[in-house]
């Protein structure tokens, strides 16, 4: 998934110094608001006052509140790390996607897809879904790079997981009639993975 080039926009901060800072307390700031007072509450005079900045250092540089929430919700879904190593690819992404459909099918998780889908800005000139998407990506890339390094057999494609199983978690969490559970989960797990070494072993039998 490549960068999109553009010219930086008020969501992307610059890096370091007094910018850093600012983005840090205003973020810090909505985060205690959103929990003491709920989202309705707020606004950018209030969110400024919490944070020691006017609300024109906000207005700068987010424009609305909407916008801002989606930054806050799209710091709160970078990773903080990388995925749990249960020493097979199986057991990788079956602890990941676990942890990943728990957290994305919370309030708090709900609440954060909506306010990055909601948002027209983007960072670093990717709009915010992109970005979102860049991460999870990156994860996924992670435990497949283990894979190959321990020659793990049917080793699917980031495209095939984030397709066969991300996408299908975030559709069903936002539009879906009904959420998606564990079972579920484990169903299209076990789908990709057969899917994967399907086609690796076709394209064995043709070489």
């Amino acid at each position: 998934m490549a960068p999109i080039s553009a010219i930086p926009n008020k969501s992307a901060p610059r890096p370091g110094g007094r910018s850093a800072r600012v983005q840090a307390a205003v973020h810090e700031a909505t985060r205690q608001l959103l929990l003491e007072q709920g989202r309705e509450a707020l606004t950018v005079p209030l969110i400024a006052s919490r944070a020691g900045v006017t609300p024109s250092t906000i207005y700068r540089r987010w424009g609305d509140i909407a916008e801002l929430f989606a930054d806050v919700a799209l710091e709160r879904l970078k990773p903080d790390g990388e995925p749990a190593d249960t020493g097979s690819l199986a057991g990788d992404l079956l602890a990941w996607s676990e942890q990943y459909l728990d957290e994305m099918s919370s309030e708090v998780g709900l609440t954060m897809m909506r306010d990055v889908l909601a948002s027209g800005a983007s960072a670093q000139g990717v709009p915010l879904p992109c970005r979102c998407a860049e991460f999870t990506a990156s994860q996924v890339e992670i435990m497949l790079l283990r894979a190959r390094e321990r020659r793990d057999v049917g080793i699917p494609t980031v495209e095939a997981v984030m397709d066969g199983i991300v996408a299908p978690i975030i559709y069903r969490l936002l539009f879906g009639p009904t959420p998606p559970d564990t079972a579920w989960l484990h169903a299209r797990l076990a789908g990709c993975l057969s899917n994967s070494t399907a086609e690796n072993g076709e394209r064995a039998s043709r070489v």
